[in-house]
């Protein structure tokens, strides 16, 4: 849906209604939006209300019809800021407030994830308007502070990998989908999906699930028919979308048709099942196991490279390392002059600069006092990414903000 931001109205953000189509949001300064769209529902709104947004740019022409403006009193008009002036420092609701929001969006949604597995193992049907609600939270929080939730989402327990592994996959397809500049709706969608798409794994073998070592063939086929499990599981779930249960059942085939559950091929494979299975794979790779230790990004994205084009599309696995970056927030690095840190903030400009929050010295063999490090301004650069199976300490306590 293509909109013009001069036909823009900025209005209060208390006087936001559901289908209104917003631009831009404001909190200090007018931010607009990558993902221009309806609002699809109060709690959208309050997400919004609760990240201190104070102004909403709304086009009442693609908004819904009946819907009530009142452009908010602004007597001075709006200047460009330069780019070289420094913007006003927020007060406190800045990364901190951001990563809370981002623990208890993905608490949420890991809570929602145990529940729906539970009672698919008890037999019972589960709604999907909790599942709704979840999205639209995932959607907004990529919108407004996605390197907070990628942040908070890279800090993995081997304990919990199949409830961080659906978050993670929704995660990342709203992520992967917003750079594709998809439709909301489809985001949604995905995201649905995404924490779904596991759930014929209840009904696997507990000592096949968690076997802390290669699995047998036969044990492998036995894996495989999670997604048959699937399948019987997900057509009980009233008002599921085609979208949605493609990316539950789509998300082991190949290119070549050789996956499964159902081999399909190229032709087949719709965009966001394409899109799913790399998402899938990525996160798989990047995960503590039971029976293996997260790899960093990087040995993930030649991983990903390797399996193209026979099982990936070679293009969009390219898209998705663009989008995510070479360094994706939350990674683990080492810099040349031996400091290790956490990947920040991420630079959209100069994606192999981001901002690095160090921690420890590999020079040294220490920890050391934290500072944040943008290397678009400093001299030091990335020598390399590192697994955090492979550092020698605990990185934990400074995923915090």
């Amino acid at each position: 849906m293509q909109y013009d931001p001069k036909n823009s109205v900025k209005i209060p953000i208390n006087t936001l209604t559901t289908g209104m189509f917003v631009t831009a949001i404001e909190d200090s300064k007018r931010v607009n939006l990558a993902n221009a769209g309806r609002v699809s529902s109060q709690q959208a709104i309050k997400q919004l209300i609760d990240n201190g947004i104070k102004f909403a740019w709304v086009d009442p022409e693609l908004s819904v019809k009946g819907s009530v403006f009142k452009p908010a009193i602004d007597p001075e008009p709006e200047e460009e800021v330069a780019e070289d002036v420094k913007p006003v420092k927020k007060k406190k609701l800045s990364r901190f407030s951001q990563q809370q929001k981002a623990q208890k969006i993905i608490r949420d949604a890991k809570g929602l994830a145990q529940k729906i597995l539970s009672q698919t193992f008890e037999g019972k049907p589960f709604e999907l308007d909790e599942l709704d609600v979840m999205a639209d939270d995932l959607i907004e929080s990529v919108l407004l502070h996605s390197d907070a939730l990628h942040c908070v989402s890279a800090l993995r327990t081997k304990d919990e990998y199949l409830l961080e592994h659906s978050v993670n996959v929704a995660t990342l397809l709203v992520t992967f989908g917003k750079y594709l500049e998809l439709p909301r709706d489809m985001l949604k969608q995905m995201a649905i999906g995404g924490i779904v798409h596991d759930v014929g794994k209840i009904k696997v073998n507990d000592k096949v699930l968690h076997k802390p070592a290669r699995l047998t063939p036969e044990e492998f086929e036995h894996m495989k028919l999670h997604q048959v499990f699937a399948s019987e599981i997900i057509v009980t779930i009233e008002g599921l979308s085609d979208v949605s249960r493609d990316v539950c059942l789509m998300h082991h085939e190949k290119l070549d048709g050789t996956g499964y559950p159902n081999g399909l091929t190229a032709d087949q494979l719709p965009l966001h099942g394409r899109m799913s299975c790399i998402v899938d794979i990525y996160d798989a790779l990047t995960a503590d196991r039971c029976y293996k230790q997260g790899m960093s990004p990087a040995e993930a994205f030649k991983i990903l490279l390797s399996l193209t084009p026979n099982h990936l599309d070679k293009e969009l696995v390219y898209k998705f390392i663009n989008c995510i970056g070479v360094y994706p927030v939350g990674a683990i690095v080492e810099l040349s002059d031996g400091r290790v840190g956490i990947v920040w903030t991420s630079n959209s400009n100069e994606p192999l600069k981001p901002e690095i929050k160090c921690f420890y010295s590999r020079k040294y063999n220490r920890f050391i006092d934290v500072a944040f490090v943008n290397l678009k301004t400093s001299q030091v650069k990335i020598e390399k990414a590192i697994a955090q199976s492979q550092l020698e300490v605990d990185a934990t306590r400074f995923y915090e903000a």
